[in-house]
C-alpha cells in the first residue's frame, strides 16, 4: 500500500467484561486493544464496526490507519481480526501501536497466476507468507507466476523475489507451490460387470 492511510474515530473504553463488550457490539461498535512499543500502556477503545469494516475492505486486513481517539492521533496496524463464525461480524480487534520508518513482522496472502504446462496442476500449500516490511508500506499481496512451470517444479518461500525493503521471515524452505499432476477420478462400474456377477435365473 502507498504511504496513505485512511483515519477512523474512536473512543477510550472504560468498561471491560463480556457484559461491557456485547453492550458495545450491540450499539455498533468493535472493543478493540492498541499495544506496542510506541505506548507506554495499552490503550482500550471502541470503533465503528460500519466504518472499520469498510476500511478492511478497502486496504486489506494489513491495513494501516490513524486512529483519532477523543482528538489524540495514534498510527496503527491491523494484528488481528477476530470475527464472529456464525455471522462474520467482528468481535474484537487488536491494533499495533506504530511509527514512521517502523519495521513489522507480517503475513502477506500469496495469489497464484499463470498457468502450468499441459497435463498438470498447482498445489497451492501456503496461502500467505511471512515477511518484514516498512509498516507504512505494507504489501496487499505477493503474486506468484507458475506460467509453464513443469511438472514436478516447486516454488517456495525462498525462491519468492521480494522489494529491497522486504525481508522473508519465514524459512526459505517452505513450500509455496507444487506442480502435480491432476488428480484421476476412477471410472464407474459398466453395467455388464454388474450383469455378469448376478445370478441366472432358473
Amino acid at each position: 500500500m502507498a504511504n496513505k492511510f485512511e483515519t477512523i474515530e474512536a473512543a477510550n473504553r472504560t468498561e471491560f467484561g463480556k457484559g461491557s463488550a456485547r453492550r458495545a457490539r450491540v450499539a455498533g461498535l468493535v472493543p478493540a486493544v492498541v499495544y506496542g512499543a510506541a505506548l507506554e500502556n495499552n490503550l482500550h477503545v471502541t470503533v465503528d464496526h460500519r466504518a472499520f469494516a469498510g476500511l478492511v475492505r478497502r486496504n486489506g486486513v494489513n491495513a494501516v490507519m490513524e486512529l483519532d481517539i477523543e482528538g489524540e492521533k495514534q498510527l496503527v496496524m491491523i494484528k488481528h481480526i477476530d470475527q464472529n463464525v456464525l455471522t462474520f461480524n467482528i468481535d474484537h480487534l487488536d491494533l499495533l501501536a506504530i511509527t514512521r520508518g517502523e519495521k513489522v513482522e507480517v503475513e502477506v496472502p500469496v495469489i497464484i497466476e499463470g498457468q502450468p504446462a499441459p497435463n498438470t496442476m498447482v498445489v497451492q500449500d501456503a496461502d500467505t507468507i511471512l515477511i518484514e516490511a516498512d509498516a507504512l508500506n505494507i504489501p496487499e499481496e505477493i503474486t506468484v507466476s507458475v506460467e509453464g512451470l513443469e511438472l514436478g517444479a516447486q516454488i517456495t518461500a525462498g525462491d519468492i523475489k521480494l522489494a529491497d525493503d522486504q525481508v522473508l521471515i519465514d524459512e526459505a524452505d517452505v513450500l509455496i507451490v507444487n506442480i502435480v499432476l491432476p488428480a484421476v477420478e476412477e471410472a464407474p462400474a459398466e453395467d455388464g460387470e454388474d450383469e455378469a456377477e448376478a445370478p441366472s435365473e432358473a
